[in-house]
């Protein structure tokens, strides 16, 4: 898994904020934090922009992105080409998302949700390799999706 990475959250993900990024940190990661540091409402978007600029660039390797509920900060992510961001809410989401999916960012939800298991559910996914194999050839055609959209016209060939 990467040593570089980017985090960000929204107002509703301060109380992990911190114990999050000094998780990352204590992992050895180095962490280029774009999150809000307050209470503050904020829109979710513009948090998570930065950090998939900084994914996008290369200037990290992954990244982490906290929200309410993670679905806003995971919906937002995914504009983005070459994202692969997964909502990750228990382990076997968190393991797969990197075994199967090769996800490169990984988006948690800080509502309803303990601090102890998003910490488990991180270092799940940052420790979790990408298997390769059969899931490579899926990973680049998610990729390609925005791109080519004809993958979907062949699979429909393909089974009638």
């Amino acid at each position: 898994m990467p040593r570089k990475i980017a985090f960000s959250n929204d107002h509703a993900a301060i109380g992990q904020r911190e114990a999050l990024l000094k998780r990352l940190q204590e992992l050895g990661f180095e962490v280029l934090d774009f999150g809000a540091a307050t209470e503050e409402s904020v829109d979710y978007p513009d948090f998570a922009a930065p950090a998939m600029r900084a994914l996008q660039s290369g200037e990290v390797d992954a990244a982490v992105l906290v929200c309410g509920s993670g679905i806003g900060m995971s919906m937002a992510a995914n504009r983005y080409r070459g994202v692969r961001c997964a909502l990750a809410t228990d382990l076997f989401a968190a393991e797969m998302s990197r075994r199967h999916n090769d996800a490169n960012c990984l988006a948690l939800r800080a509502r309803n949700q303990p601090l102890e298991l998003n910490l488990k559910i991180l270092e799940t996914w940052i420790n979790t390799p990408f298997d390769g194999g059969r899931h490579q050839r899926r990973v680049e055609k998610l990729d390609s999706l925005p791109e080519d959209t004809s993958t979907a016209k062949q699979s429909q060939e393909t089974a009638t």
